[in-house]
């Protein structure tokens, strides 16, 4: 059985979602795009912009993509956690 999120964890999750779709938009990259130039699947972007399924390899893999770091990924108020 998965361990349940707490709050923290959930802010977390929905910050990476966030910061993913965010990024992908200043792009100018819809998902089918960018799954079109990825060779992944369009639906994983949605899973990933809605908070589902992003590990760090994710992460880390979409960060290649896009020519940026995990450090320049995770610089964002997003991820200020109060």
């Amino acid at each position: 059985m998965p361990a349940k999120l707490d709050k923290v964890d959930i802010k977390f999750k929905l910050a990476v979602a966030a910061r993913l779709k965010e990024l992908r938009e200043q792009s100018g990259l819809s998902q089918q795009a960018l799954a079109d130039n990825s060779g992944r699947n369009p639906q994983d972007y949605n899973k990933n912009e809605r908070g589902r399924g992003t590990s760090l390899y994710t992460i880390n893999k979409f960060c290649i993509e896009r020519g940026i770091t995990l450090k320049y990924f995770f610089d964002s108020v997003l991820f200020k956690i109060k």
